[in-house]
Order: structure tokens, then sequence, then C-alpha cells
């Protein structure tokens, strides 16, 4: 049986071609094609208390309800990302595709599913903090977890998510789906506007956490 090739998300660029592939409405194998419209797209989803967190691949190829979980294939026919929310405008209890589809990156995907085959079950990384939701100018840290990773690198309370990696961070949003992007015990650079005022970059080691 023939199978489909795996691209790589990671060499993804904004305005590469890219075609989504689903059943819409349960119309089948229906083909719809655009470009790469922006990368790292913080984006949630779910209802409250149980969000998912997406750092998505943003596309204006049509995606509408029953397109979840079919593939987002780059110009070579790879699959690149897995189909799994839009932004609708609503009216009359109906909505659909307004150029604005989102999909997970096949990287992020393919280790999860690689870990599910592998042990049964999947993590997720964990930084070990607690954001405070009264602060609207970024990614203000207001409690640590003991013993994971921010309190082991030295992070400390009170100080402000600037980056990740090089990745500006702008809110709580996504500086958790910046963190969720990668897998457990990875290494990462993280940029904290301090309570003094100052910058300080900590190298942290992700922990892990049963996925919910």
């Amino acid at each position: 049986m023939p199978v489909i090739a795996f691209g790589d998300s990671s060499q993804l660029s904004i305005g590469d071609p890219v075609v989504a592939i689903g059943s819409p409405l349960g119309l089948a194998s229906t083909v719809t094609s655009g470009i790469v419209s922006a990368l790292n797209r913080p984006v949630t989803t779910g209802s409250v208390g149980a969000e998912a967190y997406i750092d998505a691949i943003q596309t204006d190829a049509a995606i509408n309800p029953g397109n979840s979980g079919g593939a987002l294939l780059d110009s070579q026919g790879r699959i690149v990302g897995v189909n799994s929310a839009i932004a609708t405008l609503t009216s009359g209890g109906q909505s659909g595709s307004i150029g604005l589809g989102f999909s997970i990156p096949i990287n992020e995907a393919k280790r999860i599913a690689n870990e599910i085959i592998d042990t049964g079950a999947s993590s997720r990384p964990v930084l070990g903090v607690f954001f405070d939701s009264t602060y609207t100018n970024g990614a203000k840290i207001l409690k640590l977890s003991p013993g994971e990773a921010a309190d082991k690198a030295g992070i400390p309370v009170g100080g402000v998510i600037d980056s990740i990696d090089g990745m500006r961070i702008t809110d709580q949003v996504s500086a958790i789906v910046r963190i969720r992007s990668y897998a457990p015990g990875a290494k990462v650079s993280i940029v904290i506007l301090m309570p003094d005022g100052s910058k300080k970059t900590f190298v942290v080691t992700l922990g892990s956490a049963p996925s919910q």
C-alpha cells in the first residue's frame, strides 16, 4: 500500500504553497489549496478548563468542519501538518472557512505519535510556572512549581518571559504554546525581564508530565 512521505515542518516558510485534504461537511477526499500564511501562530482550542494549545501553521487553504485530522501537504506532496482548527464568523449557527485555518506541525505530531506507539501514552513538556492572569503586558511569573524546570534553573517569581529561543513572547498563551512545541527534556534558552528591570538568560531543561 502506498504511504505518504513526511516533510519537515521546521523548513516551511511564509508564502510556501500547501494543499489541505479532508472530508469537509462529509464530502470525502476534498482537496483545497493555499499558502502558508504564518508560522508559530499561538492558537487555543477546546472548552474552558480543557484547552489545547497549538504552535500552529496558519494557512488560507479552505478548511471546514470535517477537515480535522486531514493532511496539510507541501508542493512535493509531503505531509507537513495535521489540520486542526479554523477561525470563523458565525451566522445563524453555521460556520465555515474565512481563510484562517490552523494545522499542527508534522514534526510535533510525529513525535507524539511515535511516543504513543512506543509507550502507549504521550507526554508534554513542563516549564513549571504559574502566570499572573491580571498582568496584561506579557507572561509574568506568579508562582513556581517546586523542583520543576524553572525552579531548578533559578528563574525568579515576578520575572516576565521576554523570549524563548529567540522568539518574542507577548502574553501567557504565546509562552504556553511555545513551550508545548518542544519535546520533554529539551534544553531551551529563556530571556527573563527580571524584577529589577534587567534582562537575564536562563538555559532550562524542560520537565515532563502526562498529556491530558
